[in-house]
């Protein structure tokens, strides 16, 4: 299959990339410290973005694809400035998880998967943030919280700009 490859990448980006690939034996093992770096800059990741990463990884764009769309930390739309990922697997859904995304849905006026008229707020439900014993607990842009509450919730959010 034939693509045309645009630049999408900074300089610094591509140099990152290119660091984090000598830390590895394959090319490819780099797939998701490239995909991390390039988000870092773009704030999603778009096809053109998907096809400059594997052809620095040396490697089929379809593989890399499927990295970025198996984990739910890489964005493939754009999001708003302050990411607001909520856990709902079973230690934070047996603590309340559902009742946190209703009560930031309301709260921000949008539903699972939407992004605030400002570009603010997106709020998204994802699978297993790792915290399961401070449970329930989400994650904004690369920031935790944990032990969630109403009350919590709302300092948090004040203390957002």
């Amino acid at each position: 299959m034939n693509y045309e490859l645009k630049i999408m990448l900074s300089t610094k980006t591509i140099e990152d990339i290119k660091k984090a690939i000598a830390n590895y034996p394959r090319k490819k093992s780099a797939s998701m410290d490239a995909l991390t770096i390039a988000q870092k800059e773009c704030g999603h990741l778009t096809q053109d973005v998907l096809l400059e990463i594997a052809s620095l990884l040396e490697m089929p764009p379809v593989q890399l694809n499927q990295v970025a769309a198996f984990y739910t930390m890489y964005n493939k739309k754009p999001v708003g400035k302050h990411h607001v990922q909520v856990c709902t697997n079973v230690s934070c859904s047996l603590l309340g998880s559902e009742h946190i995304v209703e009560f930031l849905s309301k709260k921000l006026g949008v539903k699972k998967g939407e992004t605030t008229s400002d570009k603010k707020f997106t709020l998204s439900e994802v699978e297993c943030l790792g915290s399961c014993g401070t449970a329930p607990m989400m994650q904004i842009n690369d920031d935790y919280y944990e032990n969630l509450t109403e009350v919590k919730i709302e300092e948090i959010l004040k203390g957002l700009k």
